[in-house]
């Protein structure tokens, strides 16, 4: 039934039809939820359909079940240079690159990160910095309504890492808030009882993916764009028995007035510590001029004729090679093999209508071997 199910999503995929093979992808999911190549796959749909944080949550867990699927760095470090996480990106593609030397999607990619990560740190040393640490910034962060109390923010289930309105956002499955010093922000979620080999967490520069997988509920995702820039080797997180508490260790000595990145600034333009409603609250758009000199179009095509040429071997091989004979039949020759695969109990398979139409079609075992009717 997943087969079928992701033959229909290739299909969807190939028709341009996103929102149906993210569908399908997903259905088949439900049914086969540790397939690699199916997470890999519906991570690119994500990323057809601007879905970014999905997209890299699909692709780390297709790598975290095969380390070797190359489609799957690329698909990370595709959605990560969207997402702006340009060293996050070039991690995963370098390790892609280590596997498949020969492609050049990953080389380009690279160099386009190693780019943008130098217009960055240029405009870093450009900016001027003006920013007042008051010794408030020792204290947690005060909420704008209350002035004195822990930001308290809540989060939905689901994996995009987009906020909602509280008219329309289903209540949260996990509670979450945090505070901050002057180095680091402590975020709390609030999941009792939950196996650490159950709950997996990822840092980027400017992102966090935590995921709670808990066997017979759907995956929690909280995978929000940060307010600003974090050190990932530098943070931790720990799972206890009421709650899960991560330290993110800030790249730069800020207030962070939101957990969740409200709008692209400059140092110069951040927020002082005393006037935290100066920030606007646009969300972030991520057009693909952010990334000049990759042709996107060609890589989707490209992408395209991976998933129709696919090579597969074994029993895969076998099955894709029926199911396209079937496919290009007409009616006579799928009665044919329908027929003779079923009254043969799958030792015959024949295409020819009138040899099997007007007789059973009798068992066959390979040679050196014995035919048997199976005695109840």
């Amino acid at each position: 039934m997943a087969g079928e199910l992701e033959k229909r999503a290739s299909e969807a995929f190939l028709d341009d039809n996103f929102e149906l093979a993210l569908e399908l992808y997903t259905q088949a999911l439900s049914l086969d939820g540790q397939n690699a190549n199916l997470l890999a796959n519906r991570a690119q749909v994500n990323i057809k359909l601007e879905r970014f944080t999905d997209a890299v949550a699909d692709a780390s867990k297709a790598i975290g079940l095969d380390h070797s699927m190359t489609k799957a760095y690329l698909r990370k470090g595709i959605a990560c240079i969207q997402l702006e996480e340009f060293e996050t990106a070039k991690v995963a593609l370098k390790a892609g690159a280590s596997l498949d030397p020969s492609n050049m999607k990953f080389k380009n990619l690279i160099e386009e990160c190693d780019k943008r990560i130098a217009e960055e740190m240029n405009d870093t040393l450009k900016a001027p910095v003006s920013m007042d640490l008051q010794s408030s910034v020792l204290h947690p962060l005060e909420s704008p309504t209350t002035g004195n109390e822990p930001a308290k923010e809540k989060v939905s289930g689901q994996a995009s890492g987009r906020s909602t309105s509280a008219l329309d956002s289903p209540k949260p499955k996990y509670r979450h808030e945090f505070y901050q010093k002057p180095n680091e922000v402590v975020l709390t979620i609030f999941a009792k009882g939950i196996p650490a080999e159950n709950v997996n967490i990822e840092f980027g520069e400017q992102m966090l993916s935590v995921a709670i997988d808990v066997p017979g509920e759907e995956t929690f995702f909280f995978q929000p764009r940060l307010f600003a820039k974090i050190v990932p080797e530098m943070c931790r997180y720990e799972v206890l028995s009421t709650k899960i508490e991560i330290r993110l260790h800030k790249a730069d000595t800020i207030n962070w007035t939101t957990l969740e990145y409200k709008r692209k600034a400059k140092a110069s333009t951040l927020p002082k510590l005393n006037s935290p409603t100066d920030l606007k609250t646009e969300r972030p758009t991520y057009p693909s001029s952010k990334s000049k000199g990759i042709d996107w179009d060609r890589l989707e095509a490209e992408v395209k004729n991976e998933e129709k040429d696919e090579k597969l071997d074994g029993d895969a091989a076998l099955n894709k090679f029926f199911r396209d004979i079937y496919q290009n039949a007409d009616e006579d020759t799928r009665r044919a093999m329908s027929k003779s695969f079923v009254e043969s109990n799958g030792t015959v398979l024949s295409t020819n209508w009138k040899d099997v139409g007007t007789k059973k079609v009798e068992g066959s075992a390979p040679d050196g071997l014995e035919f048997r009717q199976w005695e109840y």
